[in-house]
């Protein structure tokens, strides 16, 4: 086997409206219209190529799981975010790149990752 791409993340989210709120209006994502009606509550999301998927259920123990976001310019990001009242760590370095991390309304880990 070999994978070509990562297509989509998926995270459970109490609350769906709020967290596609927080998704479109604070990171940029917007909102598919190709989802499914699976029975329960979601929304499917564009993050560039990939998708993110948010399911109505509760979020699972925060053990370190998290997905990333690539930026192009991490500060302005940082900046942008904590202007709006969203707490961000400080940026610190990973291999090449540089990273910074923020909780959804959910609680769910999110990585802002700016390559080198």
């Amino acid at each position: 086997m070999r994978a070509l791409a990562v297509h989509h993340v998926s995270l459970n989210v109490a609350d769906v409206d709020e967290a596609v709120r927080f998704y479109v209006d604070v990171l940029g994502l917007s909102v598919r219209d190709d989802r499914p009606d699976l029975g329960i509550g979601g929304a499917w999301l564009d993050a560039g190529g990939q998708q993110v998927h948010l399911i109505e259920s509760e979020p699972p123990p925060a053990r370190g799981q998290h997905f990333a976001l690539l930026v192009d310019d991490l500060d302005a990001v940082i900046s942008d975010l904590r202007s709006r009242g969203v707490t961000v760590s400080d940026a610190s370095p990973v291999g090449t790149g540089r990273q910074a991390f923020l909780n959804d309304p959910a609680g769910n880990l999110v990585e802002l990752h700016q390559a080198a």
